[in-house]
Formats: structure tokens, C-alpha cells, sequence
């Protein structure tokens, strides 16, 4: 199977468009070359190496993608993972959620109410999800990601607002497309297997001429999830892209990427009981319901989520010098997302009778952005000392407009949980918005019945809410090689940050809520190189968070509203690390240790009483990191991470003069449990067979507490282990079968939650093989 391949490095570029900046257009770097050894260019700390061969293994990647980080990642004083096409190939991950399970300390929130559904990661117990980048640029908009046009997923932890701005306390993430590179190639996977498995990816990659380059990837998925009924994916995808000057000092490429998707979502599981039916110590400890893990609660003929995903990227790159690059990149990205999904809806105690309401989330959105981004970065010497530096400008527009659907779950006024009129009285279960605990009908005739009776059609709202959002920032970044055993890492960024929301409304006059904030984040890193192959590094992070930075796309607790316009304080998170990394056997294998600290102030907190103020919390903990090729024949990828939150000051309620402290103080992060592993491990056979696996363990976690005269009320979790298997066969040098089994012991596991409500449940077994042509 795969070995240590020879790879002529690229920088790899994603496409560009001229945002606000006007950045001008010059060329862009070349991509790095496949699992298969392809040739091409790759920047290295600023630097173009075109005839330069690097080793890596397909588990073990030694640079990111980005010029802003200005030292190889071992010698880069923070966290970096870089989970690599290889890894994601054999664990048959295809999605961002999937691909970054083999990844520990990062879990996953759900969407709820009127925030959108997708991609929610959390890094380090925090919501990440308006940290993730493409190519370097953020991307915005509530979407499910797909990786059949990725390369490689880099996870940073710890705060990183000085890479990529507004966000990022707990970290950030960054999906590295494939771009065009020289050399002519092609592979396409075939894949079909349980629950009617399908999936069809291309990837073919031609040369033109001596210095240019095409290159498509397309791919179709359509699949039920195992052991749920219902629930079914569907979607399709094309990015094709051309790049020019491939060999030369100037480069350019243009990429253009499109996926849209058609599904009927999973509703998940309700919580067993309410705050108001905990009677005694023995009920605070609340879980999901115990239900069968088939049992579906949505409704097939009204439940659906569609996306649509439009992005394009110009990227050109000029060398300057033999150490001096400048690119600039241009992007403009559109996403729009349509559901209705059914959240199975415990708050008004009707589970306890075994009953579910089947409260309706709907939202549509349509979400612009243009980005412009001018870097210029390489290397030079003063005085005898090194510097790998990168600088830059950045400017970026986004808007947000969105709007719901006019679906009546409730044919009556009352939301009692019992009698006629309620919400799972006879009324509301005849019209089927409550339906059985324990046998849901998913083919109920459900219709759009009103509270007078009548029946309308489902049909799209006009716009309620609009966000736009206006930056502006400059950065600056250096390595500083004092000596051969000290070096510096310093970054700074400034942001201007602008950005209004309206609330518009068919009866009154619009809302127009604004804030303009400015912030200065910074990085600062010494590392200590006590031999060649290793490194030991303590460093310092500060990342902001402002009011309205998710632009009405996520789950946001700073949120522009008008209670927070009492105060605008951004949200300011430190991160602190120490840490070492080794590199083993000629860099093919790697280990890291870091011991982390992430303190957050002015934390945004409402109470009841509609009160704004500042709150804090904090995380520490470990975390040690493993990659690479430890034998010849024996590739790992994976490690474990101990968290240690708290919720330091969660606010207060107060009735009259008694003031009561927030029932959190004290308690551990949401979806932030305090022991994390995975582990993915294959072994090669006689150069044409390969076995395989990976394991997940993740230990309980919180969705939300509440109170009661008994004590403290906890929505939870349980921990779970999940196990993976792989095995395939190179049949010729251009035929391979892998078979794939992913939750190998069918475990029944919930891997998210809400913090009142619900949880979802995960896949149970499932099967399938692919066959992968090469060319």
C-alpha cells in the first residue's frame, strides 16, 4: 500500500476574487502533487521550492497551507493538526463532521430554533463554527461541508484571531482544496454498500502544455443512516479549476466550486423529562429518552433541509525574489439553505406522558460574502538573524438575509400539557403535531392546519432579518531564528469590524441595531530547539469575539440585539500553552505534548430579567498528538485530550433584591467532555493489501443545567466508544477495493446535544466497499 512518497512541494492555492480591497491579481502557488507522488511547486515559510524533493508521509504533513504560518509546524509554538487526504480516504470519512471525528478534543453542538443547521464544531469546549476557513478564507453560512474537493483539514487550538480575525477563542479550521498541478492524472471511486449506500467521486487532474494545468473533482452521494429510519442524504458536487504558470515566478489559479444538497434531516431524540417533572434527587440526572434507535419523529412529507453552495476563488502569486513571495486572493462565495425540520419538543413536559410534540424549526437564508486578501511573505537576515516573516491586508463584506416558512404545529392557542386545547391534547394529536413517545408514524397525513381551522399551503416567508458586516484588517507575523536554539514566534492583527442587523417586520417599522468595534490580537512564542528534530515552546494567544460576529448564521451567544447593545464588549479570550514536539525515523513519524489554559472574559450573559453583563470561564487540561509512520508497514493518526472547564461567573437573576447566582457557576462547558481519544491505524501487507481501524472515545457531555428544590439538574450525554474497520487489495497498480465498517460494534451513542430538549443519536452499522480506478 501507500509508502513515504517523494512529493515536490506546492503552495497550494485556492481561487481569489477581489473583494472591497481591490487586491490586484498576480499568480498563485502550485498545488501539492497526490497521494501518488505527483510533482508540483510548494511554498515553504515564503519561500518556492520547484525542484527541491520533500519527504512526507501520507499521515504526516510538515507545513501548512497558509503564509501566515512562518515555521514548520514543529516548530510553530501551538497545536496544529493536519488531518491529510490519506486519512480520510481509509477511515471513508465525506464530510467535514466525519473527517474531523478522527481528531480529539473536538465535539459537535446542534442547531436549534432559528439558527441554522450544519457544520457546529467545538474546539476545545468552543463554538467553532464561525472559525472555519477555505483556502485561508472565512467561510460563513449555516452548510453541512463536503471534502471530495479537499486536500487536507487543518485544525488549530488555542485563541487564533491573529491568523483569521473576528472568533476563533477555542481555535480554527481550514479546508485546503484541491488545486490543479503538473503532471496528468485521474482517479474515481466508486462505492456502494448498506442502507443504500451510493457514492461516485472523480478527481482527474490534466497538464497543459509545459506550465498550465486543469484540474475536476465531482462527486454524488445519496444514503439512508444506518438504523434511523427515514433519514436520508442526497447531494452532488463539481469544483473544476485551471491554473497558469505552474513551474514559473508568477502563478495564477481559478477555482470554482458548487454543492447543493436535498434532505430529509434527522430530528434526533427528546430529553426523558423536564426541569418541572424532576419530584425528587433521583431524577436530576436527565438523559435521552429510552427509545428505539430507529425511532423517527419527524414527518416525511413535510420535513426537508436543501443548501446550495456557489464559491469562487482567484488566487495569483508573483516571487519577488528567491525568498520574497507576494499573492493575493479574491473570493465570492454564496450559501442558501431551506429547511423544515422537527424537533421533538419535551418543554412542555408531554414525554413524561408519553407523548411528543412536534414542534417545526423552519428558516430559509441567502448569504453573500467577498473577501479580498493581499499577503506578502519570505524571508531575510539582519544583523545575522533570521527572519521568516508574513504581512498582509485583508477586507471582506458579508451579508446575511433570511426568513422562515408558515408551518403551524399548534391548532389551538394553549400550551398546556394535558386536556383538548394542549399541545399534545386530542385537537393537536387528531392534526398530528403530537404524536407517540415510543411508535411515531413519519407517514402521518399530516396537513398546515390553522388555528381557525383552515388548511394553507407551506410556502416561504418574506425576509425578516438582515445582517450585513464590513472588515478591514491589517496582520503581521515573524519567526525570529535568534540561533540555531532560539527562535521567536510574534503575530499581531488589527480589526475594524462594522456590522448592522435589521429586523424587518410586515406591521411595523424595521430595527436597525449596529456596532462598530476595533480590536488588536496578538500571538507571542518562544521556542527552544534542543536538537534538530525536536522542540520545546511556550507561547501566549489572545483572540476577540464582537457582538453579531456570526452575522446571524450560527448559534451566537454575543449576538447584536437589543439587549446587547447595553453593552458591545467584545468577548476576549487568552489561550496559553507549553508544550514539545519530536519528530522520529527522518520525519515520518511525529509526537507532541502541550499542557493548555483558555480564560474568556466579558463573556455575554442575559438572565430573565433581561440583564446584560460580562462573565467568565475558563479550560485547561492536556493534550498529546501522534502521526505518521512508526514501522514502514504501520501508519497512526490520533491522541487524547483532557479537558478541565468551568464555568467561572455565569451571571445572576434577581427578583426584587434577591439576587441569585446562575445555577452554571461552577459547572463544566456544553459539549465539552473531559476525555477525548481516537486512533486510526493500518497496516500494509506484502506491499498490496492493507488492515485497519479506529477508535473514538469521547466521555459524557453537558448540554444544560437547570434548577429545582433538589439540587442542581443536569441534561447529559453518556460517554461511548465507537469502532472502525478497514481492509482492501491493490488488485493492479491501477485497481483498488477497500471495504469499509464504520461503528463496528452497531453502539448505540449520542454524539450531540442540546442544552434543552434533544440529542442526536448516532448511525449504528454500516458497510460499504469502494472501488477506486487510477489512471
Amino acid at each position: 500500500m501507500s509508502k513515504s512518497r517523494l512529493r515536490l512541494s506546492s503552495a497550494r492555492v485556492a481561487p481569489a476574487y477581489l473583494a472591497l480591497s481591490c487586491v490586484g491579481f498576480a499568480a498563485a502557488p502550485a498545488l501539492a502533487q497526490d497521494a501518488e507522488g505527483d510533482t508540483a511547486a510548494r511554498s515553504l515559510g515564503g519561500v518556492t521550492v520547484s525542484d527541491t524533493a520533500i519527504e512526507e508521509t501520507p499521515y504526516r504533513v510538515n507545513k501548512a497551507d497558509s503564509p501566515k504560518y512562518t515555521a514548520p509546524l514543529l516548530d510553530t509554538p501551538k497545536t496544529v493538526i493536519v488531518v491529510p487526504s490519506q486519512v480520510i480516504r481509509e477511515s471513508g470519512s465525506t464530510t467535514f463532521v466525519e473527517a474531523l471525528r478522527t481528531v480529539p478534543g473536538i465535539t459537535f453542538g446542534a442547531g436549534e430554533g432559528g439558527n441554522p443547521q450544519g457544520d457546529r464544531p467545538f474546539i476545545r469546549g468552543f463554538d467553532a463554527q464561525g472559525s472555519t476557513y477555505i483556502d485561508g478564507v472565512r467561510s460563513v453560512g449555516g452548510q453541512s461541508r463536503e471534502i471530495f474537493a479537499i486536500e487536507q483539514i487543518e485544525v488549530v487550538k488555542g485563541s487564533d484571531s491573529t491568523m483569521g480575525g473576528r472568533g476563533s477563542a477555542g481555535g480554527s479550521l481550514n479546508l485546503v482544496s484541491k488545486m490543479p498541478h503538473l503532471g496528468t492524472d485521474a482517479r474515481a471511486d466508486l462505492s456502494y454498500g448498506t442502507d443504500d449506500y451510493k457514492r461516485a467521486t472523480i478527481d482527474a487532474n490534466y497538464q497543459l502544455g509545459d506550465m498550465a494545468a486543469i484540474r475536476i473533482n465531482g462527486m454524488w452521494h445519496d444514503a439512508d443512516v444506518a438504523k434511523r429510519d427515514v433519514v436520508t442524504y442526497n447531494r452532488w458536487g463539481i469544483s473544476p479549476s485551471v491554473a497558469l504558470g505552474l513551474g514559473t515566478s508568477t502563478r495564477a489559479f481559478i477555482n470554482y466550486y458548487h454543492m447543493q444538497s436535498d434532505d430529509i434531516p434527522d430530528p434526533g431524540i427528546p430529553f426523558e423529562r423536564t426541569a418541572a417533572q424532576v419530584t425528587s434527587a433521583s431524577l436530576l440526572k436527565i438523559e435521552p429518552a429510552d427509545v428505539k434507535r430507529s425511532t423517527f419523529y419527524g414527518l416525511a412529507n413535510r420535513d426537508f433541509r436543501k443548501t446550495n453552495t456557489d464559491e469562487l476563488l482567484m488566487r495569483a502569486e508573483h516571487d519577488l525574489s528567491d525568498t520574497i513571495r507576494l499573492r493575493a486572493t479574491g473570493k465570492y462565495a454564496n450559501v442558501k439553505q431551506a429547511y423544515i425540520i422537527t424537533q421533538p419538543d419535551d418543554s412542555q413536559g408531554n414525554v413524561q406522558n408519553g407523548l411528543v410534540w412536534r414542534r417545526a424549526n423552519t428558516r430559509w437564508s441567502d448569504v453573500d460574502s467577498m473577501v479580498g486578501q493581499l499577503d506578502l511573505s519570505g524571508k531575510f537576515m539582519t544583523g545575522g538573524i533570521e527572519h521568516s516573516f508574513a504581512t498582509g491586508f485583508e477586507a471582506s463584506w458579508e451579508q446575511s438575509k433570511r426568513g422562515t416558512f408558515n408551518v403551524n404545529t399548534n391548532v389551538t392557542t394553549a400550551t398546556a400539557t394535558s386536556g383538548a386545547n394542549g399541545r399534545c391534547g386530542t385537537l393537536n394529536i387528531a392534526a398530528y403535531n403530537c404524536t407517540s413517545l415510543t411508535n411515531p408514524n413519519p407517514y402521518d397525513p399530516w396537513q398546515n392546519v390553522q388555528t381557525n381551522g383552515t388548511v394553507v399551503p407551506v410556502v416561504k416567508s418574506a425576509i425578516s432579518g438582515k445582517t450585513e458586516a464590513t472588515t478591514y484588517a491589517l496582520y503581521a507575523a515573524d519567526t525570529v531564528t535568534v540561533t540555531d536554539f532560539l527562535l521567536l514566534n510574534l503575530g499581531l492583527r488589527y480589526d475594524w469590524f462594522d456590522t448592522t442587523a435589521t429586523t424587518i417586520s410586515t406591521t411595523t417599522a424595521p430595527v436597525v441595531l449596529s456596532n462598530k468595534e476595533h480590536f488588536l490580537n496578538y500571538q507571542a512564542g518562544v521556542v527552544l530547539k534542543p536538537m534538530s528534530n525536536g522542540s520545546v515552546y511556550v507561547s501566549i494567544a489572545k483572540s476577540s469575539t464582537p457582538a453579531g460576529s456570526l452575522i446571524g448564521e450560527g448559534q451566537e451567544g454575543n449576538a447584536l440585539t437589543a439587549l446587547t447593545t447595553l453593552d458591545l464588549k467584545a468577548e476576549v479570550t487568552k489561550s496559553y500553552e507549553i508544550g514539545t514536539k519530536w519528530s522520529f525515523f527522518d520525519d515520518a513519524f511525529g509526537l507532541n505534548l502541550a499542557l493548555f489554559k483558555t480564560d474568556t472574559d466579558n463573556a455575554r450573559i442575559t438572565n430573565g430579567a433581561d440583564v446584560v453583563f460580562q462573565g467568565k470561564r475558563n479550560i485547561k487540561g492536556v493534550e498529546v498528538g501522534f502521526n505518521g509512520k512508526p514501522l514502514p508497514f504501520w501508519s497512526v493518526f490520533g491522541g487524547y485530550t483532557y479537558m478541565d472547564s468551568k464555568i467561572v461567573d455565569g451571571g445572576y437573576t434577581q427578583v426584587g433584591t434577591v439576587i441569585t447566582p446562575s445555577i452554571n457557576n461552577g459547572k463544566p462547558f456544553p459539549n465539552t467532555p473531559k476525555h477525548s481519544f481516537t486512533a486510526w491505524s493500518t497496516f500494509d501487507i506484502a506491499e498490496r493489501f492493507q488492515i485497519g481501524g479506529g477508535a473514538i472515545y469521547n466521555s459524557k457531555q453537558y448540554g444544560g443545567y437547570g434548577a429545582s428544590t433538589y439540587g442542581t439538574i443536569t441534561r447529559s450525554i453518556p460517554s461511548y466508544w465507537r469502532f472502525d474497520a478497514t481492509a482492501s487489495a491493490t488488485i493492479t497498480d491501477n485497481i483498488e477495493v477497500r471495504v469499509n465498517v464504520q461503528n463496528l460494534a452497531n453502539k448505540k451513542y449520542y454524539d450531540k446535544t442540546y442544552s434543552t430538549h434533544f440529542a442526536t443519536i448516532a448511525p449504528g452499522r454500516s458497510a460499504f466497499a469502494t472501488l477506486s480506478l487510477k489512471y
